[in-house]
């Protein structure tokens, strides 16, 4: 059998036959490799900006929350404390006024305000606490009825 024969030709068919296939079956495995495409991949990279900016908006809330609960303790502490001063004083050396609580609570006025009620012998005094730095919900009010003592 010469190079150039009958057979070499067979052979050269078959291995373009061989080729062709083998060719169609790596561009068959290309298009059926699975994977995600464009679309799928921008409806998930939706979904996970929806679910971060749910969890940003809870965050900042929260924290907005942490800030009035922590101007409510204070407020309520501030003004326990000046009421305890007031209700140790005797009735008739009570009279409205209004400071701040210097160095200690620097953000944070008072102010007592005393007046009558239908009743001649009790006396009302409200305790009113106010943060300047806050722009809302900035004010807090505890209220005494006081017996006096005639």
């Amino acid at each position: 059998m010469s190079v150039y024969g009958y057979s070499s030709l067979k052979n050269i068919r078959n291995l373009k036959k061989h080729f062709r296939t083998r060719l169609k079956k790596q561009t068959t495995q290309i298009t059926e490799t699975p994977g995600f495409t464009l679309l799928e991949v921008m409806i998930a990279m939706a979904i996970l900006a929806i679910a971060l900016v749910a969890v940003f908006q809870s965050q900042s809330q929260s924290v907005s929350m942490v800030g009035q609960s922590r101007f409510e303790t204070t407020a309520a502490l501030l003004a326990q404390s000046k009421m305890a001063t007031i209700d140790a004083m005797k009735t008739g050396d009570i009279t409205s006024d209004n400071g701040t609580f210097d160095d200690d609570f620097p953000d944070y006025t008072w102010a007592v305000e005393v007046s009558d009620t239908a009743s001649e012998s009790v006396k009302k005094i409200s305790v009113t606490i106010v943060n300047k730095q806050m722009t809302s919900n900035n004010t807090y009010t505890l209220v005494l009825y006081k017996f006096a003592k005639k």
